[in-house]
Order: structure tokens, then sequence, then C-alpha cells
């Protein structure tokens, strides 16, 4: 089992951002994700895959467009959403699975 696989299997939920160092709109959405970070602490990891650098994982998931964020919990997509999302919608989409403890 790959790092990856480990960690959207954990107990934390995690949000993963699928990304291209290329693409405009993923440059955008890299301080929103800092700002939910910032807010969720420990209670769920955020990660950023580089599509261009893990194009198995991409494929895996179904990534077509960048940014694309895939809430996992316990190992399950639960939410996906294509194209910059705000953190508010982000933080909401995490407090639905940690029990609203951020």
């Amino acid at each position: 089992m790959s790092d990856f696989d480990k960690l959207i299997s954990g107990d934390k939920p995690t949000l993963v951002d699928f990304f291209a160092t290329w693409c405009g709109p993923c440059k955008m959405q890299a301080p929103i994700l800092e700002q939910v970070k910032a807010k969720v602490g420990d209670a769920a990891n955020i990660i950023k895959v580089d599509i261009d650098k893990a194009g198995d994982i991409a494929t895996r998931y179904r990534v077509q467009s960048v940014p694309t964020l895939i809430l996992f919990v316990k190992g399950e997509a639960s939410w996906r959403a294509v194209g910059v999302q705000q953190a508010d919608v982000l933080e909401a989409k995490i407090r639905e699975h940690i029990g609203g403890k951020i």
C-alpha cells in the first residue's frame, strides 16, 4: 500500500488537491487551502498531488481537470469538486465528517 493510500484510509478526513504547476486556478486555490488548514488544524489532512508527477493516482480517481478536490473519509471519496473552491465550502465539507470539532 502506498503512502497516499495509507493517508486517505486513516481516521482523519483527507482533502486532496489534485493540481498542476502550470495551472492558474490551482495557484489561486493554494492560499485558500492554507486558510482551511489553519482553521481545521489536526482534525483533517490536506494534501496536494501534482498530476504531472503522480499521474497514476490522478488516473485512478479520474481527474480530468485541475484543480480537482476530493475529500476522502476512511479511504472512500465522499465529496468531489472541480475548479477553485472557497474556504467556507471546504471547511463545511470537512466539518461534516469530524462532528463540528473545528
